[in-house]
């Protein structure tokens, strides 16, 4: 299971404001997530998604395909992938474990 960090930037919107864009993509994301395939967090600045490599792949050729679909002509999408391989990782588990870290 790997965590991954994504950022889609539509460049050369109508507006500075890009909150319908990534509405958009928390539509896709919701698609994959009620198929059981990723889990997924909205932050302010970043959308956290959870799930095995593959799909995840998938799911940001499809989040970073979106604002094409709505007429933009540049989209600049920033990924961080998280692949830990010796245990299984979770958004959660990496949470607690700084949690821990702060109570010592």
């Amino acid at each position: 299971m790997a965590i991954v960090d994504v950022t889609v930037i539509p460049i050369g919107t109508e507006s500075p404001s890009v909150s319908s864009y990534v509405a958009d993509l928390q539509k896709i994301l919701k698609g994959y997530e009620e198929e059981g395939e990723i889990r997924f967090q909205l932050t302010p600045m970043n959308t956290i998604i959870e799930g095995e490599l593959p799909i995840l792949f998938q799911v940001i050729q499809d989040i970073h395909e979106s604002p094409f679909q709505h007429g933009i002509q540049r989209v600049a999408t920033n990924i961080r992938i998280d692949d830990r391989r010796d245990k299984k990782t979770t958004m959660e588990g990496k949470l607690s474990s700084i949690q821990r870290q702060l109570e010592k």
